[in-house]
């Protein structure tokens, strides 16, 4: 039924959200995961702007979060399971979604 629900643009569900950085920012190639969450929301947008606000606050931060705050460059992966995966680069002007072959 969530299936459903998200292929209708209904409601609310989980996304499995992942954080790719690399080793050093401006870098672009190296990307790996830094951390993953589930988050819930209603579409990907919502999801790009709550992770971005999230990890660029210092008290809102896991304390298992090794990685820097979400700069241009950084890469944000949602895995929607049968859906498929999405990924998102942070642009000057926002989120941009990408090829998988963009993240290398």
């Amino acid at each position: 039924m969530l299936a459903l629900k998200r292929m209708m643009k209904m409601g609310t569900g989980e996304y499995d959200v992942t954080i790719m950085q690399t080793p050093n920012y401006g870098e672009s190639k190296g990307y790996t995961p830094v951390f993953r969450l589930t988050m819930e929301g209603s579409s990907h947008q919502e999801i790009v702007n709550r992770v971005y606000k999230k990890f660029n606050v210092t008290d809102s931060i896991p304390r298992d979060y090794e990685g820097r705050f979400i700069a241009t460059g950084d890469i944000i992966m949602i895995d929607e399971g049968t859906l498929g995966i999405t990924y998102y680069r942070l642009e000057f002007g926002g989120w941009k979604k990408i090829n998988r072959v963009a993240v290398r």
